[in-house]
C-alpha cells in the first residue's frame, strides 16, 4: 500500500506546506472535548441539522433566537417542552420553520438525556472515550440514537465538535480511488469500515491525527 509520506508529499507539492498546514483542522484532547457542557453539545448538534441544506451563515445569524426559544439548549429543559411550544416555533419568523428539524430539538434532547442517564456521565465523555480507531462506529451509533444524524451529518457535527474524525467529503473518496487503496463510493457502513482501516494503517505509520489525514489525501487531488 502506498505509504502516508507519499501521500503527504504530494498535497505538500500541490499547495505548499505552509497553505497545507493551515487547512489541518483543530483537534480538542478528550480532557477539553469533557470538559464542554451538554447544552453546548445539543447547541451544535442542531446547529448541524438546521445546517444541512441551508446557506450556513443564514442559519448562524438566526441561532441567537434558538438559543432563545430552546431554553439555552440545556437537554433536560429541552425534554420537557411540549408540543405547543414546539408547535408556536412555526409562528416564529425569527427561527427556520422547518417542521421536522424544529421536531429533532425535543427528540435528541430526550434521546441525549438518556445516553447521559444511562452510562455516559455526559455527551462529552461518551464522544471523548469513543475509540478514533474505531471512529466510524461513533457514527454509526449517533446515527441510530439521534434524529437527523445519519448521512454526513454525524462526521460533520463531530468535527465541528474538535473530535478527531475522518470525513468522507467527494475529494476525499477520490483520492482514496485514485491512490488504489480503496475502489467504491463510500456510502455504505462497510465501505466506510474499510477505509478506516486504511486510514488506521497511515495514522500508524504517520502519528497524524485522522482528520488530518483525510484532510491532506483529500488536497492531492483536483
Amino acid at each position: 500500500m502506498v505509504t502516508f509520506k507519499e501521500i503527504r508529499s504530494q498535497a505538500e507539492r500541490r499547495l505548499g506546506g505552509p497553505e497545507l498546514k493551515q487547512r489541518l483542522p483543530k483537534i480538542k484532547t478528550p480532557k477539553q472535548l469533557t470538559a464542554v457542557s451538554d447544552d453546548r453539545y445539543l447547541s451544535l448538534m442542531c446547529l448541524r441539522i438546521f445546517r444541512a441544506g441551508l446557506k450556513h451563515s443564514m442559519v448562524d445569524a438566526k441561532w441567537p433566537a434558538f438559543e432563545d426559544v430552546f431554553h439555552n439548549f440545556d437537554p433536560r429543559h429541552v425534554h420537557m417542552m411540549s408540543d405547543e411550544e414546539l408547535e408556536a416555533c412555526l409562528s416564529n419568523k425569527e427561527l427556520i420553520r422547518h417542521w421536522g428539524k424544529l421536531k429533532s430539538v425535543r427528540e435528541n434532547a430526550i434521546a441525549m438525556v438518556e445516553l447521559i442517564d444511562s452510562d455516559a456521565g455526559s455527551f462529552g465523555r461518551y464522544v471523548a472515550d469513543w475509540p478514533v480507531s474505531e471512529i466510524v462506529e461513533l457514527w454509526f451509533d449517533i446515527a441510530g440514537r439521534f434524529s437527523q444524524m445519519g448521512g454526513n451529518s454525524g462526521p460533520y457535527f463531530l468535527r465541528m465538535a474538535g473530535k478527531d474524525t475522518i470525513m468522507l467529503t467527494p475529494h476525499v473518496i477520490k483520492a482514496l480511488n485514485e491512490w488504489g487503496v480503496f475502489s467504491g463510493t463510500g456510502k455504505g457502513k462497510g465501505d466506510q469500515r474499510k477505509i478506516q482501516a486504511v486510514l488506521n494503517e497511515w495514522a500508524e505509520e504517520s502519528g497524524a491525527p485522522l482528520a488530518h489525514i483525510s484532510m491532506i489525501l483529500a488536497q492531492t487531488v483536483d
